[in-house]
């Protein structure tokens, strides 16, 4: 039975592995994540935090606490930001929905509730949005007692 498979076999081999470009030209898409990096010329917002860290330092369980990080749009285009998800349910942020014009700023607040919680804490918020980078990692630490 293998025998008579084989030839089977080897032709659809054969017919995969066909090198020859029979399609249309397709385009490089241009991804400013990619190897050869950001084109200044092309419209593109980028996301300039201040800072990309806040140690809230030691605080008593059943606290909430919230810190606003700030940020610029450096870009020449708008910035939207789409989502910020955080590491687990004790961590929420809030984000701006609307357009973040070229030079405007913005604000990430992030509350944690440290109900439950003992010892040091860090969570992290992904902020996804249009701008390079694509995703940017926000993130606090405590210590609660």
């Amino acid at each position: 039975m293998f025998r008579k498979l084989t030839p089977l076999i080897i032709c659809f081999f054969l017919m995969a592995c066909n090198s020859s470009n029979q399609g249309p030209d397709v385009d490089i898409i241009k991804n400013p994540n990619s190897a050869q990096g950001y084109d200044e010329d092309e419209k593109m917002p980028i996301i300039t935090f201040e800072t990309d860290m806040h140690d809230f330092g030691q605080l008593m369980a059943g606290e909430v606490i919230s810190y606003s990080f700030k940020f610029t749009n450096t870009g020449n285009a708008d910035l939207i930001i789409s989502s910020c998800d955080a590491s687990c349910g004790c961590t929420v942020a809030d984000y701006p929905h609307q357009r973040i014009a070229p030079g405007k700023t913005g604000y990430i607040t992030v509350s944690f509730k440290s109900q439950g919680m003992s010892g040091t804490q860090i969570k992290d918020v992904i902020v996804a949005s249009n701008a390079q980078p694509a995703h940017y990692r926000l993130r606090i630490k405590a210590t609660v007692r």
